[in-house]
């Protein structure tokens, strides 16, 4: 049976929490640096596979038209307009008098 002294555990814990720390700084440099530069290099290969794609499906002569919608205001999200009318109650009116 192996006894570890109080140092050694001590100095296991500082290991452990370093190699947390080194990691976590690694990683945010990762995200930081390397992963937008990723993303840039994913997006124009899929931008370069639809334009080729769009080329072959073209043939020579033939008249194409992008139609692009105009936004307008959408009131959709501002619900249902409801009318309505103030209702005095008579006891509160009387009250107040």
């Amino acid at each position: 049976m192996t006894h570890y002294s109080h140092s050694e555990n001590f100095m296991q814990l500082l290991r452990t929490i370093l190699i947390i720390i080194i990691a976590y700084y690694l990683i945010k440099l990762f995200m930081r640096y390397v992963m937008p530069l990723l993303l840039r290099y994913f997006i124009r290969k899929s931008q370069k596979q639809y334009q080729q794609t769009e080329q072959r499906q073209r043939k020579n002569g033939e008249i194409h038209i992008d139609y692009t919608q105009e936004k307008k205001g959408s009131t959709d999200s501002l619900g249902e307009y409801v009318d309505y009318e103030e209702i005095n109650d008579e006891k509160s009116n009387a009250s107040k008098s």
